[in-house]
Parts: C-alpha cells; sequence; structure tokens
C-alpha cells in the first residue's frame, strides 16, 4: 500500500513576546552568513521536535495528545498553512483540511461561491464541483442559505457546511480538528459516518479529537504526541490506553478543588483507584472489579455521626449509569474518625470500553436535607476491552448499543403451527 503521508524529522519552532521579535534580525543575519542556529535560543518555543511517521492510503490516523502536544501545529503544517523549521513532509494527493469553523470560507461571499472557491483551490474544474454541489448542499442543510454571504450564518451553519465542502470534494487526503462539536449529535453522527466511509473508499484521514469514543469508531491507528514530540504509535485503542495510563492519576487530589458544594463540616481531600489485588490503576479490563477509596477530612475535632456515602459511575456528559450507596445495602459506616478512608468495593464492572468519571456525594445519616461534600468529576478512569463474552465480539456504545456487558444465554426452538393463532383469539387478562 503506497504511503499517502510522510513526516520526516520534523520540527516547528515559534518565536515568543518581545524577546522573539528582538531575536528576529538576529535570526535572519545568521541564515544570511549560513550559520547554524542553537537549538534552546532564548525568546523561542518549539511546538514540534523531531517528529517522523508515516500513512498509508485509506488510512484514518487519530492524533492524541493533551493541550499544547503540538497537535494543531502538526495540522497547519501538514496542510501547508505553516512551513516546518525543520525537516520534510510529503504528501500523496490533494489535502482537504478543516481545522476550525469555516476555515478557508471568505466571509463576503456566499455559501454557493465559496464552494467553488475550495474546490478551485483544490485544483478541481468547475464540472467536478458543480457535479457535487447538491450533495454537499444536501448534507450541511444549509439550502435556504446557500446564496447568503458566509458572514451571516450561524456557527453551526458555517461548521457543517465547511465539513461537507472537505468531505465531499475530491482531496485524497482529509485533515480534521476537532470541530465537529458546533453541529447537533445528529449531525456528528453523519460527519462520523460519512469520514469512516471516507477512509474506507481509500482516502486518508487525519483526526484530531479528545473524544475516546469517537476515535475507537472512526480510526484505525493512533499516534501519541507529548511537548511536540511522538510518544507512541500503535493502533488507536493501544494509542488511547497509553495516554490514558500516563495522563489520569490513579490518585486524584481533591483538596484545593473549588468545583463543590456542601457546608463542608466534611470534605473530600482525594480520590485513589484499585483494583481487587490493591494494586493503584488508571484503567482495568471491562468486568473486573475496582475498589474507590476515598480519602476525606473533617473540618472540626469533634466524633462525626454515621456518614453515608454516595458514588455514581458517569459518562463523559456526567448522566450517571450507575449508583453505589453505603445506604443500599445498610452498611452502617458508625463512628468515622475524624480522618479516614470509605472504601466501595465493586467485584465486577460490567462497563464496554470508554472514559468513564466519578461523582461523589458525603451526607449525614441522620440529616437527609444536609450535604456534607458533593462534586462531580471528582476522579476518573478508563475501562478497557477484553474479551468478555469469550466469542471476540462486543457491544459499540457509539453505535447506541449502551455501556453494559450482560451475559445473556441464547437458544433456537421450533415454533408451534398453533400458538400464534390461539394467542391472536385469546382474551386479555
Amino acid at each position: 500500500m503506497s504511503v499517502s503521508v510522510s513526516v520526516q524529522n520534523v520540527s516547528k519552532r515559534y518565536r515568543l513576546g518581545e524577546l522573539g521579535r528582538q531575536t528576529f534580525v538576529a535570526d535572519w543575519k545568521r541564515k544570511l552568513l549560513g550559520r547554524e542556529e542553537p537549538e534552546d535560543e532564548p525568546g523561542t518555543f518549539w511546538a514540534l521536535r523531531d517528529l517522523s511517521f508515516e500513512a498509508p492510503q485509506g488510512q484514518a490516523l487519530a492524533i492524541i495528545g493533551r493541550n499544547g502536544a503540538g497537535k494543531s501545529t502538526l495540522l497547519k503544517v501538514l496542510s501547508s498553512i505553516t512551513a516546518p523549521t525543520k525537516g520534510v513532509v510529503k504528501l500523496r494527493g490533494r489535502v482537504a483540511s478543516l481545522l476550525e469553523v469555516g476555515s478557508g470560507f471568505h466571509q463576503d461571499l456566499t455559501g454557493r461561491d465559496n464552494v467553488f472557491l475550495n474546490g478551485a483551490i483544490l485544483g478541481m474544474k468547475h464540472f467536478e464541483i458543480a457535479a457535487r454541489f447538491d450533495e454537499i448542499v444536501g448534507f450541511s442543510e444549509t439550502g435556504e442559505f446557500i446564496d447568503t454571504p458566509v458572514k451571516h450564518y450561524s456557527s453551526g451553519m458555517r461548521g457543517r457546511l465547511a465539513f461537507a465542502v472537505a468531505a465531499y470534494l475530491e482531496a485524497e487526503i482529509l485533515i480534521v480538528d476537532e470541530v465537529l462539536a458546533v453541529g447537533d449529535v445528529e449531525f456528528q453522527d453523519r460527519c462520523l459516518g460519512k469520514m469512516d466511509s471516507v477512509s474506507r473508499h481509500g482516502r486518508t484521514v487525519l483526526f484530531v479529537s479528545h473524544h475516546a469514543a469517537t476515535i475507537e469508531k472512526l480510526c484505525t491507528r493512533g499516534i501519541v504526541l507529548s511537548h511536540g514530540k511522538l510518544e507512541f504509535d500503535g493502533s488507536q485503542l493501544e494509542a488511547l490506553r497509553f495516554y490514558t495510563d500516563k495522563h489520569l492519576s490513579a490518585e486524584t487530589c481533591l483538596r484545593d478543588r473549588t468545583d463543590r458544594t456542601g457546608s463542608g463540616e466534611v470534605r473530600l481531600a482525594e480520590i485513589e483507584l484499585r483494583n481487587l489485588k490493591g494494586e493503584r490503576i488508571a484503567s482495568l479490563p471491562s468486568g473486573e472489579g475496582l475498589e474507590v477509596w476515598l480519602h476525606y477530612e473533617a473540618a472540626h475535632g469533634s466524633t462525626l455521626p454515621r456518614i453515608n456515602c454516595d458514588l455514581h459511575i458517569t459518562n463523559v456528559f456526567g448522566s450517571a449509569l450507575v449508583t453505589q450507596s453505603n445506604s443500599f445495602g445498610d452498611h452502617r459506616l458508625a463512628n468515622p474518625p475524624r480522618r479516614g478512608v470509605i472504601v466501595c468495593q465493586i467485584a465486577s464492572l460490567p462497563l464496554t470500553e470508554g472514559l468513564y468519571r466519578l461523582k461523589v456525594t458525603l451526607f449525614p445519616s441522620d440529616r437527609f436535607t444536609v450535604i456534607y461534600d458533593e462534586m462531580a468529576n471528582a476522579a476518573e478512569f478508563r475501562v478497557v476491552q477484553t474479551d468478555f463474552f469469550g466469542g471476540g465480539k462486543g457491544p459499540l456504545p457509539v453505535l447506541g448499543d449502551g455501556p453494559f456487558l450482560l451475559r445473556g444465554g441464547w437458544r433456537i426452538e421450533e415454533a408451534s403451527q398453533t400458538a400464534p393463532a390461539e394467542s391472536r383469539n385469546s382474551p386479555l387478562p
């Protein structure tokens, strides 16, 4: 399979602030005299450092990393928006990029004019663009406004039209930053479906996203960047696990968090996540057990009454999936110390692969209208895929299959010929 994108030892340096402007002349003189530039010159910042990778034709590649890792800079270099300071980028085919809402649009031109302008920039003939014009308008749902200047579009309309232009015009390489959030859920699903179709038809997709479920569904490979350098290169699931295990801490300090409610008589200090062997973890295989260690501190020295704890496992949007509470099974936490640890053990966590978060509520058992401390997104962890059912397949939550893994039995029996007729004629109970 031919290589569609080749990045060889690419580095990108930016100049910062007043010192950066002062060193511009010195840099120009250095190049004029043919002198080598120092690696770490004051007033400069390396957004990319000696980055190398290749993407074959037809591959959907996820670019993963924290904010400031160099993801957007890499896409700008690949899109020829900025040139690398060092290294070589080779692209085989035309490139369509969607790096921000309405990128590449002229705000005073109409939507129709911008479609043809973007196609011309890609090197397409007028008749080629016209042949796909109706599909672009239909996908973006901007037909009523297609002859209106783009500056009057909402951000959602610009995003829909920009994506449709990038996806439907004949470019061999599609570069997409995480801009799909401007659309509604239905449009995001259509975008993902279109990007999946694009890669399956032999076009290369480079995709930046922080949404793990989207990466799992859309991409087949992932690279992880950190401080402009390549940290990991593997399958999309391996890349997500690597990123999660490195950046999700098994111990979360909560003392300084201000996004909490409650009286403050008792406060969460930190949370530890452990497996059933007592080992600290940031991720666990689907179906395995989990222990949540909740460290708390009382604001005064008196002995506390009974304390109750509600633990909610939520998705990334904050919707509760599972709730555990010591009050459900009457597990009394009587006479707790002023500083202590509440441990919640879950024997098996049958969740599909993905990122999950914890919401914790501490409250007195004798005053249900009082909350000591409550915090959403108190900690997060990742569930990684295993062969839960033993057949090599499982549900896909991104396709609406749901987040839970439940074992069930299946069988088939010969239907009775008289049963349907009897059931139709039988009276309702």
